[in-house]
C-alpha cells in the first residue's frame, strides 16, 4: 500500500502526474507532483474540464478546496460519533454520524434527495470506505429503534445498510448481528425487513473471487459495482450477465483446483479492470 500525497488515504497504487499534466495544475495554482492515487487524478482532470473563465474557475477550485478538505475530516467525525456510543449518548452519536453522511454528500456533490450509492465509492482509493459507511448506518439503525418517532429513519437506514453491506466483508457478521437484535428491538418488522432485504441481494462474483481468493478484496468489490451499477442498466449487459451466471459456477471450480489457472486468470482480470476503468 502507498500513501496518496494529496488526500493522504493508502491505495494499491499511484498514477504519475506527468509533466503536461502537472503544468496545467500549477497554471491553476494546484501544485501538484510525482504521483497521486486515482481518485486525485479524477477530480483534478474534472476541475481542468471545467474551467472555463476566471469566476468559474476561482469557484470551481474552493468547491474543490472544500471538499478535499471535507474528505480528509471525516475520520475525525467517525472517531467521535464513536467515541459517543461507547459512552452510550446515543443522540449525540447519531448526530455526529449524520454529519458524517452529510460530508459524503458534499463530496460527492449529490442533489437534494439523491442519497449515497455504493457505486459513488468504486475509485479504489475510496472502496474501503464502503465498509465504513455500513458500520455508520448499522450503528444509526440501532439508534432509531430507540424512539418510534425515527421509525422511517430507520427504514431508510435499514435500505442502505443493506445496499452498502454487499460489498463489505462484514456483511455476515451484521445479517448475525441483526438477526439477534430483532428479538429485542421495538421496531421488530424493520429489522426483519432489513434482514429479508439485504439476505436476498447477494449476487457473487464466481470467477473473480476464485481468482482472488477473497469475495471482497478490491479487485472483486469493483467488478461486482461494474456488473450492479454499469452492465445491469442495459439488455446488453444484463444478458451478459444471464450467460456469466450460467457458465461461471463451473470454471470457478476449475480455476481453483489449479495455481496455474489463478496467476492466468489472475493477469487476465487485472487487465480488464484497467480497460474497464477507462469507461467507469
Amino acid at each position: 500500500m502507498e500513501k496518496c500525497p494529496r488526500c493522504q488515504l493508502q491505495v494499491t497504487e499511484l498514477h504519475a502526474v506527468g509533466p503536461e499534466f502537472e503544468a496545467q495544475l500549477q497554471a491553476l495554482g494546484e501544485m501538484v507532483t510525482g504521483a497521486i492515487c486515482l481518485a486525485c487524478s479524477s477530480d483534478l482532470r474534472k476541475l481542468l474540464a471545467q474551467s472555463r473563465g476566471g469566476t468559474l474557475l476561482a469557484q470551481e477550485r474552493a468547491k474543490e478546496s472544500y471538499r478535499l478538505d471535507l474528505w480528509k475530516n471525516r475520520v475525525a467525525l467517525i472517531k467521535k460519533a464513536r467515541g459517543f456510543m461507547n459512552g452510550k449518548n446515543y443522540t449525540a452519536a447519531a448526530v455526529t454520524y449524520e454529519k458524517y453522511i452529510k460530508v459524503l454528500e458534499i463530496v460527492f456533490t449529490l442533489k437534494k434527495g439523491q442519497a449515497l450509492t455504493p457505486k459513488l465509492f468504486k475509485d479504489s482509493a475510496r472502496t474501503s470506505e464502503i465498509t465504513v459507511v455500513a458500520s455508520v448506518y448499522w450503528d444509526l439503525f440501532r439508534i432509531y429503534d430507540t424512539n418510534d418517532k425515527y421509525s422511517d429513519r430507520q427504514q431508510m437506514a435499514g435500505k442502505q445498510l443493506a445496499s452498502f453491506i454487499q460489498y463489505s466483508p462484514i456483511y455476515p457478521d451484521i445479517v448475525k448481528k441483526a438477526e439477534a437484535f430483532a428479538k429485542s428491538a421495538k421496531n421488530p418488522g424493520i429489522v426483519k425487513a432489513f434482514i429479508k432485504e439485504a439476505t436476498q441481494q447477494r449476487p457473487r462474483c464466481f470467477i473473480a473471487t476464485s481468482t482472488y481468493g477473497d469475495p471482497f478484496c478490491e479487485e472483486v468489490v469493483y467488478l461486482r459495482l461494474f456488473r450492479d451499477y454499469f452492465l445491469s442498466n442495459s439488455r446488453l449487459g444484463r444478458w451478459f450477465i444471464d450467460v456469466y451466471y450460467r457458465v461461471s459456477p463451473p470454471v470457478a471450480g476449475i480455476i481453483e483446483r489449479h495455481l496455474f489457472l489463478q496467476k492466468c486468470s489472475n493477469c487476465l482480470l487485472n487487465s480488464v479492470i484497467k480497460c474497464i476503468r477507462h469507461i467507469y
